[in-house]
C-alpha cells in the first residue's frame, strides 16, 4: 500500500466534506491512502452519488406496466413498446466540459449518452440535444454555439445516427453556464437487453474499446463544482472523442451481447474504471480483483488513480462467462479494438485493485454507490426573495397595443427572435436522415417521429423546457415542461409512455436554489402522474453557477417517449390547403405572463407562469388525440414560445400558405396574439368535417374557437395583412444566421 496518507486538506481539495473524509476512515477502519481517497471522492461526488438530491428523486413516480428497467438501476431507461420490442432512452448534460472546450465537451455527451443505449443492448436510432447559452450578441456565445454545434454534428453523423431535433434558447443567466443536454432513443428486442452486474466467482472481466489515457481525471469531481476563473486550468478534465471508435464499439458490443455469454456491461463514463467496477459490483453483490497494469494504456507509466479515474471515451467494462474468453477477443479482434481481461469476479463484495502484484486500494464496493454508504443529505431550502416580487405583476402595468402597426412590430420583433426563430442555422450542420427512419425531416410535426424498422411503429420523442417559466414558479413550470412534452408528442399522433429528465440547477448548498429544485421535482411528480407517464431516470447536474452571475435559470430538461402504433396516424404542423378552417382547441386566457413577448419585447423580468391547469391540460390533449383518430384534423401544433402569431406562422410556413383570422374581443390583443397560457391547440379542418369536428369537441365539452381560414399566400389578422408569407419565411429563416455570420 502507498505509504504516505492524505490528509483533510487533501480531501477537501478533491472535492469531500470534514464529515465524509471521517465517514470513509470509519468505514476502512484505517486512514484512506491517496489512491482509496480519489476513489471515495469521484463515487460520492454530486454527479455520480446523486448525494444531495436523491431523498426528492425517489419520490417520482417509478413505475407503469410499460416500464421494463429504469436509469438508476441500469444504464438507461427501458420501455416496452410491443410486438416484443422495447425502447431504451436517456438524457443527460455535458455541461461543465461545453463551457471549457464546447466542441469536445459537446462531442463526448453525444458519445457518452449514445453509449448508455447501446450497453443496454439497444442499437441507437435517434439523438436530441437540448441547447442554452447566454447573449447572443456577444463573441464569447457565438463561440460556445459554434464549438457545441460542430461537436454534436461532426460526432453525430460521424457515429451515423440522425439527430432529429431539439432546442436551443438564448438569456444573459447562460452566459457563463451554458447547458449542453444530449438524449438519444434506441430499439431492442425485449430479453435481448443487458444488465449493469456483476457476479459468479471468477467469472472474468474485460474492458474493450479505446485505450485509458489522461484525459478526464476527476471529470466527475469538475462537474460537481462552481464555474470559476480557474475551470479553464480543468482542460484534462475533458474527454476527448472518437466517433469512428463508437461505431466500432458498438458493432462489437451488440455481437457480444449477441453471444448469449455476457453475464453484464456497464459503459465507462463518469468516473470510469471506477464506476464500472463498484456499481456492477454492488448491483450483483459480488465483489472484483482488478489488475491496473493490464489495462491498455496511452501513456506510460500512469499512476493507479490515474487509471482508475480516467474518463477516457470509447471503453466497456464487460462480464462475460468463464470459459468464453476466446469469443469476446476474436469479436474484439474483428472490430479492431482493445480487449484485456483486468479482473475477475470475487465473493468478497470488495473492490481490490493492484498495480504490478501490489495492492494499491481495497475498498468495499458497498459503500461507494448510491443506494450503499455514498452519503445522503436533505437540504435546506427557503424561497427566494425575488419570487414574491413575481407575483405582484399585473397585465394593467403593460399599456395595451392600440395600432396595427405596433402589433406588426411585436409580430417581427418575436418571429426574428433568437429563442423563437428557425434553427436552420444549426440543423443544417445535423444530419438527420442518416438510417432512413426519420419521418419529420419533410413533415415537420411537434415532436420528432422516427420508424420503427420492421413494425408499423414509430417512436415520438421531444425535449421541452422553458427555464423562465420554471423561475418564475418551478412547481408550475416544471409541470408545464412535462405537460408541453405530452402535449408535442399528442399533436404528432402519439400517445406519452414515459419520461427522463436532465435536471440543470445551481449550487445545492444554496438554500434559494435547492428550493427552485425542489419545486421542480414537486411539479414533475404531479405532472407525470397526471399523463401516465414514470420517470426512467436521467440526470442531476448542479453547480451550474458561478461567482459573478449566479446560478442560471433552474432548467429541468424533459425527454419524452410516445408512441404511434400506426405510424399512418403521424399529423404534422403544417397547414395543407388553402380554404381549410383554422380552430384553436383549448381555452384562450387574457395572460401574458413570462412571455416572449413581456421578457424580451416589454422587458419586464419578472412575472409569473403563464395560466396553466392540469386538468384542463389533459382534457385538451384527450380530445387532440381523439381528432386525429377520427382522422378530423388536417394539422395540429402546440401553442408555446410567441403564443397564437408564432403558431400560425409555423404551421403556414412549410407549405408558403397563409392564414386569415379574427382575435376574439374579450381578450386584449396582444394577450390572444402573443400571450402563451397553457393548454391549447391550433388545428386545421377540411371543411367538408367541420361538422364532425365540432361535435366531438362538444361531446367532450372542450373549448373551441373558429379562427378563419388557411389563405393562399398572406398573413392577414382583423382584415389587416400583417405579411406575405414568403416576406415572414425569410424574416424566420434568415434570422440566427444573420447574427452568427
Amino acid at each position: 500500500m502507498e505509504q504516505s496518507l492524505p490528509t483533510f486538506e487533501t480531501a477537501k481539495k478533491l472535492g469531500l466534506l470534514e464529515e465524509e473524509f471521517e465517514k470513509i476512515k470509519s468505514i476502512l477502519g484505517r486512514t484512506p491512502n491517496f489512491t482509496e481517497l480519489s476513489i471515495f471522492s469521484v463515487m460520492w461526488s454530486e454527479h455520480c452519488s446523486y448525494k444531495n438530491s436523491i431523498v426528492w428523486l425517489k419520490t417520482l413516480p417509478k413505475s407503469s406496466p410499460r416500464m421494463l428497467a429504469e436509469a438508476g438501476e441500469e444504464n438507461a431507461g427501458l420501455v416496452d413498446i410491443g410486438n416484443g420490442l422495447a425502447c431504451s432512452f436517456k438524457i443527460e448534460s455535458h455541461n461543465h466540459p461545453s463551457a471549457i472546450e464546447p466542441y469536445q465537451g459537446a462531442a463526448t455527451g453525444v458519445g457518452g449518452i449514445n453509449r448508455d443505449i447501446f450497453t443496454m443492448g439497444a442499437r441507437p436510432i435517434a439523438q436530441l440535444n437540448s441547447l442554452r447559452f447566454g447573449n447572443l450578441n456577444s463573441d464569447k456565445t457565438k463561440r460556445l454555439l459554434r464549438g457545441v454545434v460542430k461537436g454534436i454534428g461532426d460526432y453525430g453523423n460521424a457515429f451515423g445516427i440522425p439527430t432529429v431535433g431539439g432546442e436551443l434558447y438564448f438569456d444573459d443567466c447562460y452566459n457563463v453556464n451554458p447547458l449542453v443536454n444530449a438524449f438519444s432513443a434506441g430499439i431492442v428486442e425485449v430479453g435481448k437487453t443487458a444488465s449493469a452486474t456483476a457476479h459468479g466467482v471468477g467469472n472474468p472481466v474485460f474492458i474493450i474499446g479505446s485505450a485509458t489515457g489522461k484525459d478526464g481525471i476527476h471529470g466527475a469531481t469538475f462537474a460537481s463544482e462552481d464555474i470559476s476563473e480557474a475551470s479553464a486550468e480543468k482542460l484534462p478534465s475533458v474527454q476527448v472523442g472518437d466517433p469512428f471508435q463508437e461505431k466500432l464499439l458498438l458493432e462489437a458490443t451488440l455481437e457480444v451481447l449477441a453471444t448469449g455469454k455476457v453475464i453484464g456491461m456497464q459503459d465507462m463514463g463518469a468516473a470510469g474504471i471506477t464506476c464500472s467496477t463498484s456499481e456492477m459490483s454492488a448491483k450483483g453483490e459480488s465483489g472484483m480483483d482488478v489488475w491496473l497494469d493490464k489495462v491498455p494504456t496511452r501513456q506510460a507509466n500512469m499512476q493507479p488513480f490515474e487509471i482508475l479515474l480516467s474518463e477516457s471515451q470509447e471503453r466497456m467494462l464487460v462480464v462475460m462467462e468463464k470459459g468464453s474468453e476466446d469469443l469476446i477477443y476474436q469479436i474484439c479482434d474483428k472490430w479492431d479494438l482493445y480487449c484485456a481481461q483486468i479482473a475477475k469476479v470475487t465473493d468478497t463484495k470488495r473492490l481490490r485493485y493492484y498495480l504490478n502484484g501490489e495492492l494499491v486500494a481495497d475498498v468495499p464496493a458497498d459503500d461507494l454507490v448510491l443506494g450503499g454508504g455514498a452519503p445522503v443529505y436533505h437540504r435546506e431550502y427557503r424561497e427566494p426573495a425575488y419570487f414574491q416580487e413575481t407575483l405582484k405583476f399585473n397585465i394593467d402595468q403593460v399599456a395595451e397595443p392600440t395600432s396595427f402597426e405596433e402589433l406588426k412590430q411585436i409580430a417581427e420583433h418575436l418571429v426574428q427572435h433568437p429563442n423563437i426563430c428557425s434553427r436552420r442555422w444549426v440543423s443544417q450542420q445535423y444530419d438527420s436522415m442518416v438510417g432512413t427512419a426519420t419521418m419529420t425531416t419533410n413533415a415537420p410535426s411537434d415532436a420528432a417521429l422516427v420508424k420503427v424498422k420492421g413494425s408499423d411503429k414509430a417512436i415520438a420523442i421531444t425535449v421541452d423546457c422553458n427555464s423562465r417559466y420554471v423561475n418564475a414558479n418551478p412547481e408550475e413550470g416544471c409541470a408545464i415542461a412535462v405537460a408541453e412534452a405530452a402535449r408535442n408528442i399528442v399533436c404528432s399522433g402519439g400517445e406519452p409512455l414515459a419520461i427522463t429528465n436532465c435536471l440543470n440547477f445551481g449550487n445545492p448548498y444554496v438554500p434559494e436554489v435547492y428550493w427552485q429544485f425542489v419545486g421542480a421535482i414537486k411539479g414533475m411528480k404531479k405532472a407525470c402522474e397526471k399523463f401516465g407517464t414514470p420517470v426512467t431516470g436521467g440526470n442531476v447536474s448542479f453547480y451550474n453557477q458561478s461567482s459573478d452571475e449566479g446560478p442560471v435559470f433552474p432548467t429541468p430538461t424533459i425527454g419524452m417517449l410516445g408512441l404511434l402504433e400506426q405510424k399512418e396516424n403521424a399529423t404534422t404542423l403544417a397547414f395543407q390547403k388553402a380554404g381549410d378552417l383554422i380552430y384553436l382547441v383549448g381555452p384562450s386566457k387574457n395572460d401574458i405572463n413570462s412571455s416572449e413577448y413581456l421578457y424580451s419585447f416589454r422587458n419586464v423580468k419578472l412575472s409569473p407562469t403563464p395560466a396553466f391547469d392540469l386538468d384542463e391540460e389533459y382534457q385538451v390533449q384527450a380530445t387532440v388525440k381523439s381528432l386525429i383518430q377520427q382522422n378530423l384534423i388536417k394539422s395540429a401544433h402546440d401553442l408555446a414560445d410567441g403564443g397564437l402569431y408564432i403558431a400560425l406562422v409555423e404551421s403556414a410556413m412549410p407549405n408558403e400558405l397563409g392564414f386569415s383570422i379574427h382575435t376574439n374581443g374579450d381578450f386584449r390583443k396582444d394577450a390572444y396574439l402573443f400571450g402563451e397560457s397553457q393548454s391549447r391547440v391550433l388545428v386545421s379542418v377540411d371543411p367538408n368535417q367541420k361538422e364532425d369536428f365540432e361535435a366531438l369537441l362538444a361531446a367532450q365539452s372542450t373549448s373551441f374557437e373558429h379562427l378563419g381560414t388557411v389563405h393562399a399566400q398572406l398573413c392577414r389578422i382583423d382584415g389587416e395583412t400583417f405579411h406575405a408569407i414568403t416576406e415572414v419565411k425569410n424574416l424566420f429563416d434568415t434570422a440566427l444566421e444573420k447574427i452568427m455570420q
